[in-house]
């Protein structure tokens, strides 16, 4: 008998061990879901805070009063929206390099401003255009299909202008870290020559205007409210214009009431650069979560 209640007393014992650790492995997992969800919704929150405030500045862009505007210079303007905190930044397409328009003289310039030698800056400028070019004809420096052969890619030059900006990693040459460091001065929309008006010191750079002056500039420039004082000059002497294209990339990055954040990217045709009416066109969208 006293053996028996032995056995049952160690049972019980095993017993409670047992729902002691099942209630504290409910309790962390309640503990963790309840954070998950606490993150999930400042998440959310934070995605509809950007894109929120994409659409004030969209709609900010088409007011006829310039002061209304901000100004497509890449800027960062700060304000609270709702429970979120928003740092947004508007650039004109125009003031950026496009791909399609681009000689390669222009992209080797723009290469070499930001920082790569000069023969490598001249062999990303030339596969760049014989990626874009219909013909199978090699610039000196450039890549056509036999060059992609053998680096051993699956693929040869696509002969046929860029549609996004992302395809530029696909041209021989292009590792990640360069395409990162050359995408914001890059565009597929624009269609012509960089306006230096709202361009940005690299762009500048590579256009030929003085390097001495472009720090000034842009200082000046940084400073200056459409519609209340004078444009500041360029480095050679010409006023600048506060009209915009009617192209722009819109980034927001949203700070929600818990600290969570994410960053939306636009690019947008607004106005009467638009299309049935619509306030704008989506041209492209790029977004992520900030841990």
């Amino acid at each position: 008998m006293k053996t028996r209640r032995g056995v049952a007393l160690v049972l019980v014992l095993w017993l409670l061990v047992l729902l002691i650790a099942l209630a504290g492995t409910f309790v962390v997992i309640s503990r963790t879901e309840y954070r998950q969800g606490v993150y999930a919704r400042g998440s959310v929150q934070a995605r509809y805070a950007a894109q929120a405030a994409i659409e004030l500045a969209a709609a900010r862009m088409l007011d006829p009063e310039l002061t209304a505007r901000f100004v497509p210079d890449g800027r960062v303007y700060r304000f609270g929206l709702g429970a979120a905190q928003i740092a947004l930044a508007v650039s004109d397409e125009t003031s950026r390099f496009d791909l399609n328009a681009s000689d390669p003289v222009a992209l080797s310039q723009l290469f070499q401003a930001l920082g790569e030698p000069e023969d490598r800056a001249l062999a990303l400028a030339d596969a760049i255009v014989d990626w874009r070019d219909p013909d199978d004809l090699l610039q000196i420096n450039g890549a056509e299909d036999p060059q992609y052969a053998d680096a051993g890619l699956p693929y040869g030059a696509r002969d046929s202008p860029f549609e996004t900006l992302e395809e530029l990693q696909q041209v021989l040459g292009m590792d990640y870290q360069t395409f990162v460091k050359v995408q914001p001065y890059l565009t597929v929309y624009s269609g012509t020559t960089p306006r230096p008006d709202m361009a940005t010191a690299p762009v500048l750079q590579a256009l030929g205007l003085e390097p001495g002056g472009i720090p000034q500039f842009l200082a000046d420039r940084a400073l200056w409210v459409p519609g209340r004082s004078e444009p500041p000059l360029l480095p050679d002497g010409t006023f600048i214009t506060a009209s915009g294209s009617g192209m722009y990339s819109i980034s927001a990055l949203a700070t929600a009431a818990d600290g969570s954040r994410a960053r939306l990217t636009q690019t947008l045709r607004v106005g009467s650069a638009g299309q049935g009416g619509r306030a704008y066109v989506l041209l492209s969208r790029r977004e992520g979560i900030i841990n």
